[in-house]
Order: structure tokens, then sequence, then C-alpha cells
């Protein structure tokens, strides 16, 4: 370890009397000295101990103060000593003869003593020789009074620096001021190097050369300190390393603030082009993986709240959420704080106020399964039952340190960084012994309890030998020292293989291993935080006294460490996926040279969070640019243990869904955070054995999850790789890129997805056409730049008669675009306020001679369509569809509905007649052009007036229903009224024939339209025709449409089409008289699909159920139609008998309904046995 040379400054005698300074500090001559950084500590402990911090904390002594104004001192006399060898070895001898002449002899005499007597030499203070006979003595061959005026000249270049005025107390000179000759001295001395060589970098009189540093930056130590090494580097020769060590020492006690990570940063790969490149090569599994993270033990916690046992184990987790989780598409499960943890860290999370913590999950024991969570056996079985399901298993390693009571801890403290002192003099260390170990006492600094500062090393005592080490915490120089931790000491070839080792131990057993704090063991950065070089350190308080040159660290660590790693792993456990944690923009250092699979990608989340999207595109931009592989190696997440939460960070809306959809579908790795999907908001500490916060699962969020991002996932396989991954700038109309759009292509065999996502709340629009630079290997191993355009990136023809129709995974509608469009001008995207597009299914069809598909695509004008067939289907059924609509729509029903007749009068008679005979007439007409242009489009050659005619005659009928009570209430047949009191249920006047219940009419004068269509090919069979032309044609939008303008929900009005659909396909079920009726008609609705799923039929413990309120409003419909067949095709006194005996029949289907128990056997068994 470097160890330099003293420092040193002088203390007046009043000053040392107060502070009682150790004599041990001070020189035969009275200056201090300050052998190393720990001295200067001690000197400053002294200091502070006599001060009021408390009521004055900005009074108090830094180490680093005291430590620049010894060197600023040593300098001042090594430039003087240069002086004299370079110019003129006599000068303070010949300066001493030029003041007595021009002073007077006795003056400077007084000046010296006075000098003596406040700031005396070792033997003066003591009483052990005189100031006269000092003055009259001599050290080293040079006589004392030359060394004093020498002394004299740096008290002075003290007084006069601002920067010192702190610890003016240590050399204050007004008593020399006032009671001799002291200023005039200095004056005249000043007047004497006039006389001599000018001297330094600017060729200065010697004096001015000395006072320039407090000239040019005269409130800051520091700032004089670089002020020397910039302009005095030259003369500095072996100072220089000195004064880089104590700047290092000034930024250690500016740095202990303890700051957080700073904001992400830009990927920038300047000179990583000179280091190898060395990617680990994937196994064909690793793309794909999926990574779900669950804290073990607030996951256990959790489930057994769920499931309402107890799940205390790893093997007592649940196949069903394992299923749940494959399901879901996740392949990989990271469970943090499997391995046994360290019994201290848990007492100091207890002792600082959290009663059932358990010990932080970073902080290790040793490298075995928990046994509170089942160990080793209890292990083996969760990996078994994931890996049957598809999902691997994933672990933490932390290669940094281990737990402050951990084995190594105990057997090889000097595996640790370490001191036999305390760094601080400042520490305590009389808290509660943390071993539970008794070859050891373990104790961490007692401000750690209160809160009051935060240690960087805890005591270490043997209780064998009694031997004290004081052991480094883990530090990553961001942050407080993790005070649970023990920091190893990768210096040492025995310790590096022996975490190797360790490695090793844990691929074993799982399949992705995630190193915690990865990038502090990188040879730059754990230089910098344990080794520092000169001139670089301050990261870690105390560090930079322990600093090492380049040439001494790469002696000690030759080659990476995780170089090393890797290497191993590839050797012996290939199928190993190796995830660092590494930020500080070493992303792609870790994966490029240092060949680890993954690696974490913070940019991700802080810069979308923060809408930074334009560093955020051009971070991929970057990286596309040196090295497209690097791209797929990232590990994106929205928030991970150390992070708040992904809900807390991005809500729960578009904005959320949108950027989940991007770290989905982008190369690399997608990681979801504990709790994300259900939407929890509880941050769980590494310490956490339960969730504290009562959160229950979001429903909503998990169902959009389900919808909107698990088919992503179970398709990551188009999203994984880089080779076809473009990333596209989206124009504006006035040629600006629009930052805030992500737009992106990638393709796997003969599949293609692009993704589109709006970053902002905004609306925006613009082309997608071409892709930004990436590069790509030339023949002559160079990189080059090249681009694509987006039909390129698709893998798209350029053919004007070809047309391209995708899917939007996250709408399900389809569109259409031509192919020399998305060649020439591109795709024209319009999004809202964080609105996101997953186009796929790409396929290309070649347009017709009759150019349909451009005809569509021109109606479609880039809308979506639910699906593009139906559009076409909709394109050439256009003529039937206008008519049909003109059948159907609301407000022709709602002018039937209104004009339904409801006094008996003549039905052509009076005003009301008046207006049934124009309802009637306008329906004909309107039935008529249906017919028409159903006959044009199937060529047949049908009557299609009578056709008409019969639905005019029908609808006739219907508008009479209301009537059809007092029509028979002559009739004194009891069982004619309960047939009518069944076709009108409820009161009287809440009758839906004479209310005009929306849905009734609806649903009766839809089948009125539809029913008869299949007659105009042919009359026989034309039933089953009617009613597949309802779909094929796509009657049943047409009709939905009219019945939600009616005032139906989307629900209603689809359920109520398919009860039209049955109601056509059942051919009129009364013409067949025969013995059994009932039964038949039956057993025909039973044995259609359709009806069966409008019954809710199910089967459940072997017995076949069905929804008997459904039934019977079937039933109620069938005896509707034979009801209205009945007023039109029989004369009216044939019409009662002719009712009477259907309603019969329906009589006998209601009463085996009421008696079946809801079971379709007895049902149909009861009406075969009636």
């Amino acid at each position: 370890m470097t160890r330099y040379p003293t420092m040193e400054f002088h203390i007046s005698r009043q000053a040392r009397d107060r502070y009682q300074f150790d004599q041990a500090l001070f020189m035969l001559n009275g200056n201090v000295i300050l052998a190393n950084f720990h001295a200067s500590r001690q000197f400053a402990q002294k200091m502070n101990q006599q001060r009021d911090l408390i009521s004055y904390p900005e009074r108090a002594v830094q180490a680093g103060q005291i430590n620049a104004m010894g060197l600023l001192d040593e300098i001042m006399h090594l430039v003087i000593s240069q002086f004299r060898q370079q110019h003129n070895p006599e000068a303070w001898a010949e300066a001493l003869t030029w003041l007595n002449g021009m002073l007077g002899e006795s003056e400077v005499n007084q000046a010296l003593s006075r000098f003596l007597d406040e700031f005396p030499p070792l033997a003066v203070y003591n009483q052990n020789i005189s100031a006269e006979d000092y003055l009259a003595g001599t050290s080293d061959g040079i006589p004392n009074r030359q060394l004093i005026l020498e002394e004299l000249l740096v008290l002075w270049l003290a007084n006069m620096n601002p920067a010192l005025s702190p610890y003016l107390e240590l050399f204050d000179d007004s008593r020399l001021t006032r009671q001799t000759s002291y200023t005039r001295l200095i004056s005249l001395l000043h007047a004497y190097f006039e006389t001599q060589p000018p001297f330094g970098p600017e060729q200065q009189n010697l004096v001015d050369m000395l006072r320039s540093p407090a000239i040019a930056v005269p409130h800051s130590l520091e700032g004089q300190l670089e002020y020397i090494r910039q302009r005095w580097g030259m003369l500095l020769g072996k100072y220089l390393y000195r004064l880089l060590s104590s700047l290092d020492l000034i930024k250690e006690e500016h740095k202990a603030i303890f700051l957080g990570p700073g904001p992400s940063r830009v990927y920038d790969f300047a000179g990583l082009e000179v280091e190898a490149e060395r990617f680990s090569p994937d196994k064909d599994w690793m793309p794909s993986l999926v990574l779900m993270a669950k804290n073990a033990y607030v996951w256990l916690d959790q489930l057994a709240k769920r499931y309402q046992r107890p799940i205390t184990h790893l093997d007592h987790i649940p196949d069903e959420e394992l299923d749940r989780l494959a399901r879901w598409g996740f392949t990989g499960l990271w469970l943090i704080g499997l391995w046994e943890r360290s019994t201290a860290s848990k007492q100091i999370k207890q002792l600082r106020g959290n009663p059932d913590a358990v010990a932080s999950a970073y902080s290790l024991y040793d490298y075995t399964i928990a046994a509170e969570l089942g160990g080793e056996e209890a292990y083996q079985n969760l990996r078994d039952r994931a890996w049957q399901r598809g999902i691997r298993l994933a672990s933490d390693m932390v290669p940094n340190h281990m737990g402050i009571d951990s084995r190594w801890v105990v057997e090889h403290p000097d595996w640790f960084v370490s001191l036999d002192y305390s760094p601080f003099p400042s520490y305590s260390f009389s808290g509660p012994d943390l071993s539970t170990d008794n070859r050891v006492r373990l104790y961490i600094e007692d401000h750690y309890y209160n809160n009051t500062d935060a240690a960087v090393v805890f005591k270490r005592v043997d209780n064998w030998s009694g031997a004290e080490k004081y052991i480094y915490h883990g530090n990553d120089g961001t942050s407080m020292p993790w005070n649970d931790t023990a920091q190893i000491n990768f210096l040492k070839p025995e310790v590096r293989e022996a975490v190797i080792q360790t490695i090793l131990h844990v691929a074993r057993k799982f399949s992705v291993i995630r190193f915690d704090a990865a990038m502090t063991l990188a040879k730059k950065h754990y230089q910098r935080l344990w080794f520092p070089e000169p001139g670089t350190g301050g990261a870690i308080p105390s560090r930079a006294e322990q600093g090492l040159t380049k040439e001494q660290f790469d002696a000690a660590i030759p080659i990476e460490f995780w170089r090393e790693v890797v290497d191993r792993v590839a050797q012996e456990l290939p199928d190993t996926l190796l995830l660092a944690e590494a930020f500080w923009l070493m992303e792609g250092y870790f994966v490029r040279t240092l060949g680890m699979h993954r690696v974490y990608n913070s940019a991700f989340m802080n810069m979308l969070r923060d809408e930074k999207n334009a560093d955020y595109r051009q971070a991929i931009k970057n990286t596309l640019e040196f090295d497209p592989e690097i791209l797929k190696r990232y590990v994106n997440f929205m928030n991970n243990p150390d992070e708040r939460t992904a809900v807390e960070q991005f809500g729960k809306g578009d904005k959320y869904f949108g950027i989940c959809t991007v770290m989905a579908t982008l190369p690399g790795l997608p990681m979801f955070g504990h709790g994300q999907i259900e939407g929890f908001t509880e941050k769980y500490g590494m310490e956490y054995h339960r969730a504290y916060w009562d959160e229950q699962p979001d429903g909503y969020l998990i169902e959009r999850h389900q919808r909107e991002i698990f088919p992503i996932l179970r398709k990551r396989y188009l999203f994984a790789e880089v080779a076809n991954f473009l990333l596209y700038d989206v124009y504006t109309a006035d040629g600006r890129v629009n930052e805030d759009i992500f737009a992106y292509s990638n393709r796997a065999g003969s599949e293609s997805a692009l993704v589109v996502y709006h970053n902002k709340y905004a609306s925006a629009q613009g082309w997608i056409r071409t892709s930004a630079a990436y590069s790509v290997k030339a023949e002559s191993r160079e990189r080059v730049l090249v681009q694509k355009r987006l039909s390129e990136g698709l893998g798209l023809s350029d053919d004007d008669q070809t047309f391209s129709i995708f899917t939007d995974m996250v709408s399900g509608l389809e569109y259409i675009r031509n192919n020399r469009e998305l060649q020439d001008k591109g795709l024209f995207v319009e999004l809202e306020a964080y609105n996101f597009r997953v186009f796929t299914n790409f396929r290309q069809v070649k347009d017709n001679e009759w150019h349909q598909y451009a005809q569509l695509a021109t109606y479609l004008n880039g809308r979506g369509v639910p699906n593009i067939d139906d559009a076409m289907k909709e394109i050439f059924l256009q003529p039937v569809h206008h008519a049909f609509r003109e059948c159907v729509n609301a407000g022709f029903m709602r002018w039937v509905i209104t004009n339904r007749r409801t006094a008996l009068s003549s039905p052509t008679g009076g005003r009301e007649g008046s207006q049934v005979s124009l309802v009637l007439e306008e329906a004909e007409d309107k039935y008529t052009r249906l017919l028409s242009e159903i006959q044009h489009m199937t060529g047949s050659e049908a009557a299609l007036l009578n056709i008409a005619g019969e639905l005019k005659g029908e609808l006739a009928v219907i508008m009479e229903l209301p009537l059809l009570g007092k029509q028979f209430s002559a009739e004194r047949s009891r069982k004619l009224q309960q047939a009518l009191k069944y076709l009108n249920p409820g009161k009287a006047t809440a009758s839906p024939w004479i209310s005009g219940e929306p849905r009734t009419w609806g649903i009766l004068l839809s089948w009125l339209t539809v029913h008869s269509l299949g007659k105009v090919v042919s009359p026989i069979g034309y039933e089953d025709l009617s009613r597949s032309w309802i779909d094929e044609w796509l009657l049943n939008k047409i009709i939905a449409s009219g019945l939600a303008d009616l005032g139906l929900d989307e629900h209603s009005a689809w359920r109520s089409i398919s009860l039209v659909k049955l109601l056509v396909s059942q051919p009129a079920w009364w013409q067949d008289e025969r013995s059994g009726q009932a039964s038949r008609l039956t057993t025909a609705i039973f044995s259609d699909a359709e009806a069966q799923s409008y019954l809710g039929v199910n089967r459940y413990q072997d017995i076949l159920w069905y929804n008997r309120e459904a039934f019977n409003d079937l039933v109620w419909w069938l005896f509707v139609l034979a009801v209205v067949d009945c007023l039109v095709s029989k004369p009216a006194e044939q019409a009662v008998k002719t009712l009477l005996k259907r309603f019969t029949v329906i009589q006998q289907i209601l009463k085996a309904s009421d008696s079946s128990d809801y079971q379709v056997e007895k049902l149909v068994a009861a009406l075969k046995a009636g």
C-alpha cells in the first residue's frame, strides 16, 4: 500500500495549549507532522472535540482541509528549496544580510525571536532550550536563523490566504504584527527577491509566485491545489501523487452526503470500439425469456392469504400459480431472497424499528437454500414443477459482498477490504454484539442505530486472539453504505477463485443468475471505489489513502473478473443465462466485451416514465449504429426491487399499457415486477417478511393485461431478436421528426410485426417510411451504416397490384394498404395520447380483375375494420345492405310500432287505418327492393311480388296483434283466454304488443324481414338459406345496429339476433300434427348447436342443464309465430280452433319444463312419456 512522506505546518503555542495535541504530532522544529490521512483525521477530531458543533455545525473541522493546509505549506517549502537549488543556494543568508542592512539587525532578531515564542520548536516549547540558544544554533548544517526566516514567510502566506481563515487560530500572526517589524520585514523580503532571478512558469518574483494560488482561487483550498497541479506540475515531482490524493480526500468529504444515483443518460459507446467484441452466444431458449420477479417471503405470505392455508415453503406454492404464470406467457421466475440470510442483518433491521423484518436478501450468510423456505428439498420440488410448465427459475448472486456475520467473515476475515484501525476517530462501536458465532464479536458503528451517521466500516473482534479488524461495508459510492454487509477484497486471487466457485454452485441450481451491482466489480469501478488511482478518488470516505497506481492495480487483477466468470460458466455450465445489474454507462461493455448474456437497461424505465422520448430514441439509435446485437441484450423493465412500483411510476391507464407493450415488443428481455400485473403499489423492501398494505388484485388491470399484453408475450419469438429489427422516424406534414412516437418493426421467419406508440399527452400523426441507420459488418469486418424502407423491413413486395392486410393485436381491427404506397410513401398513422398499435399477421393478396381490393382500400381510407373479408363482402353486398337497412332501421321500425292498431276500426278506414295502409304500402316497396337486389345478386327468377305480398300480409297481422284480445273478447272459451293471456304477458296495458316494447317489436320485425329471403332462390328449404345469409351476408350487423338504435344495449341486441336466427330455422313447426308434436319440437330445439348456446346448455357433474327462463322465452316466441301464421293462413272461423290446437302443444312443453328441474334429460323424457 502506498504511504506518503510527512506533511507539516506550524501551530501556535496558544492553539497547542488549547487543543492539547499529541506531542508525537510535532517535529523538532515545532511544525505539525501529518504522516498520513489518518493523522489528519485525528488532528481534526482533537479540534472538533473542543468546538460546539451542536449549536454551530458549520464550524466542524474537516480532515481534508487540515491535510490540504499541511500539503500547501509543504509545497511552499518545496518551491523555496527548488529556487535555492536552481538559482541561489545562499538566498536566505543573503536575505538576512539584506534585512539587517535595511531594517536593522535588532529589529530582525526581535521578529525572529518573537516567532520562536509564538510558534516554538518542540525543545523550546518543552523548555529544554532557550529561544536565544536555538536561534544561534543550526539544523542539519543550516543556521536556524535562515530556517526561521523561511518559516516566517510561509506563516505570512498562510495568514494572507482567505481559504485558511476558518483555521486562523492555528497560525494567527496578529501578535507578531503588533509587537515586531514583521510586516515591514516581509515587505523588504519581497524587495530582496526583486533583486533575484524570476522563478516559476510565469517568471515571477518568488514571493509573488508563492502568493499566486491564493490570489487566483482565494476561497478554496481544493481550487488552490488544483491551480498548483495545473501551473506548477513540472516543479512538483514526487509531490504530484500526494497532491492528487489530497484532492481525493477533499472529494470524499464532499461526497459523504450520500446522494443517490443520478438520472439516466443517453448511451454513448465512445471508446468501446477499441475493446474486444466477445458476445456470449445465446442458447435457443434465451431470446424468448420473459421474467417475472417475486420477493419470495412476501409472495408466500400473499399466497397463504389468497388460498387460506399455510404456505411457507417453496414446495407449498400451488400448481395453479405456476399454471397462471405459464398461461400468461412467463418463461422465467426470479425468486428474490432464497439464500440463507444474515442473522445480524435481521437483528440490525429490528433494532432500527422494524420488529418483524427478516434479513436483507442481499446480506447473506451462505449460498444454501434458506431452511425457513423449506431448504434444498422444497427448492427441488418447485424447480421440477416449474420446469414441467416451461418456466426456468432465476436467482440472485451477490458477488460484491457478504453479510457481516457470514461464514466467510468468521473464517476468512482477510478476504475482505479492511484496516487494523478505525478510519475515523469519531466512530464508536459500543452497541450489541451481532455475532452468533462464539469465535468472533461483531459491532456496527453506534450512529447507525439512531440514523445520525453512516459509517463505512464495522468492527470484528477475534475472541481467540483479541485482534481487531475494521471491515468495510459493501458500497457502490452512490448511496449509504450497506450496513449489514462486508466488502469482499478482489485484489486477492484466492478470493476471486472462491467467488467463482460460488457462482458455479449457483449455476448448477438455476438457469438464470442475476448478478447484483455487477458494475462495482468491473476493474475501472472497483479501483475507483476501493483503491483509487491518485486523482480519481473520493467515492468512498477514507479510501483515497489506500490508492494504487493503475500499474499496481493491473498487477493485482490482470484481467476483468467478469470475463473470467463468463468463460468459466460457458465451459462448465453453458446452459446458464448470466444477467448483470450494471449502470454507469457500462451496459454495452458488459455484454459486448465481458460477455454477459443480458444487462439491465434502466434508461428504458427512467426515460419513458419522464417522457424523455428523444433521449431514449437516441439511445436506441446509438446502440443500433454501434452494434445492434447490444440491443438484444438489454433487460427492459418498468420497475425493479430497488425502484418505485410500476403503478406508482406509470399509473394504470394507457401510458402504462403503451410502455408495457413497448417493453414486450422490443428486442431484449422483458422483466415484470412483483405485483405489477395485479396493480400493487407497495414497494417490498429486501427485508420484508410480508406485505404491510392490504391490497387486492385489480381485476380490470389483470383483464387488460390478459387482453393486450399476454398475447404479445406468447409471441416473444417475433420480437426478441435484432437481426431484422428496424427503428423508424415518423415525419410530420412539415417534414419534422416527431420524437414522441416510437415506431419499429421486426420479423421472424415469415411473420412480421410493426409497433407504434405515442408517449405524450397530445395528438400526433405522421408517416413511417424509412428506418434509422443501423450497422452491419461488411466483408472487410468493418461496420457500415444501412437504412431500409418500411416495406423492406416488413418483407413486402413493391407490386402496385398487391395489397397487404394486417391486424392490430390491441384493437383486433384489420387494415389494408397498397404495397406500392407502402414502398413510396410509407404508412400514415394517427395517434392520440399514449395510443399504441401492434400490427401483425401481415399477408399479401393480389388484386383481381375487378380491383376489389383497390376499391376496398379506397373505401376504408385507412380505417381499420373487424374483418377485411367481411369488409370485402360489405363492398360486394352494398346494394343488398342498403335495401336491407331500409327494412330494419330504427326509424322504420318505430314508424311501424307507432302505427300498430290499438282500436277496433276498419283496417283501412279512419285516420289510424289510413296510416296503417301507408305503412304497409311503404313496407311492400322496401321488401320488393330488397328482394330485387337479392335476385340480381343470385341470378334467380323468383316471383318477387308474391313474396313481397306475403310479407305485407304478415306485417298487417303483426300490426293487429295489440287488438287480438279485443277481437276474441266475445269468445267464452276458457282455454282461448289462457292462450291470449299467455300471448300478452303481464297487465293488459303492459302487454309488449300494446305498449310497443322495443325489444319485442324489434325481434319480430327483424324476423319478418329475414325469414322469407331464401324464397328468392327456392321455395323449398328456404329457411336454412335465410338463416345462413344472416351471418354470411353480415345482415346480423345491420340488425344489431337497428336494435341498438331502438334502445337495446349491445349484449341484448346480439342475443336478440341469436333468437331471430332460431326462429327463422324452425320452419312451421305447427304443420306436423302427428302425435308427439311437443316432443319432436323440443328435441329439434336441443339438437340445434346455436339453440344450445342460447339456452345455456352445459354439463355439470354428468348432468345436462339448461336455462329455463331462456327456454320459456323461446317457446313463447314459437307461439307468437304460430299465432301470426294462424291469422295469416286461416279463415276467421277456423283461426280460434287452430290457435287452441297450437297452444296445446305449447302448454305441454311448458308443463314439462316446469317439472324438469332445469335438466335437459328430464324435460325430453317428460315430453316423450306424455
